[in-house]
């Protein structure tokens, strides 16, 4: 897609992130975030690098306007011990609704496997989807991905 391109997010970035963030738990789950912990938590991976980094698409400006934010994904690491390299899990992606199915998600993900190809200590790429969101699924297949022979079980001591 034209008009965009895709970055590493910055500490000036926390709040559009934080908004989307917001916004896709109450889309996804139909939960509202505390919003101190949400900023804390986003903040935290500008503090400490090694819990992983966000990239940011950024759209072309309108004219005489601010190059808007439309949509961003954290990447966190996992190491692999069969493999000797760490797995990319991609996160928290969010799009913007008004530039949904524009491409958006597409050039993050080409940027992330350009990111993980250039470095040679990633072995692969790896993201979970909710079972009901089918039209990630759909995009998820297009770009390549493949069900894993995995599920995913949890503890989640926060619920």
């Amino acid at each position: 897609m034209t008009g965009l391109r895709v970055r590493n997010a910055t500490l000036a970035d926390v709040e559009r992130i934080a908004a989307f963030q917001q916004a896709m738990a109450l889309e996804t789950e139909g939960k509202t975030l505390d919003a101190t912990t949400l900023r804390q938590g986003i903040a935290g991976v500008f503090d400490a690098p090694q819990k992983g980094f966000y990239l940011v698409a950024v759209a072309d400006a309108a004219e005489g306007g601010t190059a808007p934010v439309v949509g961003s994904l954290l990447i966190t690491c996992e190491w692999s011990d069969w493999r000797n390299a760490t797995f990319w899990w991609i996160q928290s992606v969010y799009v913007d609704a008004g530039w949904r199915r524009r491409g958006v998600y597409r050039a993050m993900y080409g940027h992330v496997l350009s990111l993980a190809g250039a470095r040679g200590d990633v072995c692969g790429i790896r993201l979970y989807v909710e079972r009901t969101n089918t039209i990630a699924q759909q995009t998820y297949d297009s770009l390549g991905m493949h069900k894993s022979h995995y599920d995913l079980y949890e503890v989640d001591f926060t619920s």
